[in-house]
């Protein structure tokens, strides 16, 4: 098994877009851990970022400014499927991850940890918010970890990670995941309300 970033995201992808299959229209209107979305506007962002992180790893500017509208329109959930895969082959294009890229002007290795971590940690939003299974892969939760480490300080000053929580139960019992969810500001065991 191979490790470089279009593999990660493509295993990432595989288990959210497996969530977002499972996603009923029923579902849509529920609340997530992420409080400033329900699960459609969740949708919707993922979409913005699979959509935007495409024209990142191209070495494009991207406009994450106005929050599109793709849930309920069409087979919104084959056009995400589609959407990811395009992701994980715009990464996958020999040079994506090197140099930087965006207004950002970022280590393009590092932006593409980004959406990596976008899909796992919104993957698990959405698997909760809608009471699916979700269980990533350790090695990309690792990744994901150590690239929101670096990112913390800077995200939460712009209001995208909330506040570290404290880690659930002892140390030797708290999975990866978990720990990337403290690291977001997220409570492990959120159930819907």
């Amino acid at each position: 098994m191979t490790n470089t970033l279009s593999d990660l995201l493509e295993r990432a992808a595989g288990h959210t877009v497996h969530v977002v299959r499972g996603i009923t229209d029923d579902q849509l209107a529920g609340p997530t851990p992420c409080a400033e979305y329900d699960v459609r506007a969740l949708v919707d962002h993922l979409f913005q970022v699979v959509v935007n992180f495409q024209r990142l790893a191209a070495k494009k500017d991207a406009d994450f400014s106005d929050l599109p509208r793709f849930v309920g329109h069409g087979d919104w959930r084959s056009d995400f499927g589609a959407q990811a895969r395009a992701l994980t082959e715009a990464w996958a294009v020999p040079g994506a991850d090197e140099g930087t890229t965006g207004a950002m002007d970022m280590p393009a290795a590092l932006v593409g940890r980004m959406a990596l971590g976008d899909l796992v940690v919104h993957g698990w939003d959405l698997a909760r918010a809608t009471e699916q299974p979700y269980a990533p892969d350790p090695l990309t939760v690792t990744e994901v970890t150590t690239a929101f480490s670096q990112l913390a300080p800077t995200a939460r000053s712009m209001g995208m990670f909330g506040e570290e929580r404290p880690l659930p139960g002892g140390e030797a019992e708290v999975s990866g995941l978990d720990r990337l969810l403290a690291l977001t500001g997220r409570e492990a065991g959120w159930t819907r309300p």
